[in-house]
């Protein structure tokens, strides 16, 4: 008997404690980046691009146009470089219980330390942080990208 109520106590407990994959705040994973390097090269044709996965409950994300829309937002933590990206519009996905990958183009925000020409080239190694909202302003978790981009200043 008393082994059945820890038992059941534990059951309980575990129950309680799983996550949910679909919440009404967006959850973002970071998955890559194709490719892992950049450069301040400027015939670079290749935008480095960062995929993120995305769930939502309710499926408000996207953008509409002449309303309120969801946005991604991207800060490079070594230079503070900063952008919001508007998400395409998304209507026609199934909205409840959205999971999506998106890439997320990385131009607007790579940069490295602005060191004088003489002492290039070099190699600076990036983190990203990143959160999405959505149409009802609920704010994402805020991600922390767990591998580096490596950018390379030439001179």
């Amino acid at each position: 008997m008393r082994f059945t109520l820890v038992f059941a106590i534990i059951v309980l407990l575990f129950a309680a404690c799983k996550k949910d994959k679909f919440t009404t705040a967006p959850q973002i994973t970071f998955k890559s980046y194709n490719p892992n390097q950049g450069s301040n090269y400027s015939n670079n044709t290749n935008e480095p691009v960062m995929t993120l996965e995305i769930t939502d409950a309710e499926g408000d994300l996207g953008f509409i146009a002449g309303s309120d829309t969801a946005k991604i937002y991207i800060k490079n933590l070594l230079t503070s470089k900063e952008d919001s990206l508007i998400f395409p519009d998304l209507r026609a996905a199934n909205k409840s219980n959205f999971k999506a990958e998106i890439d997320l183009g990385l131009l607007s925000v790579l940069g490295g330390r602005n060191l004088p020409v003489n002492q290039r080239p070099y190699v600076d190694t990036l983190y990203f942080e990143v959160y999405v909202t959505d149409f009802a302003k609920n704010k994402s978790n805020v991600l922390v990208t767990d591998q580096p981009f490596y950018y390379f200043s030439l001179p």
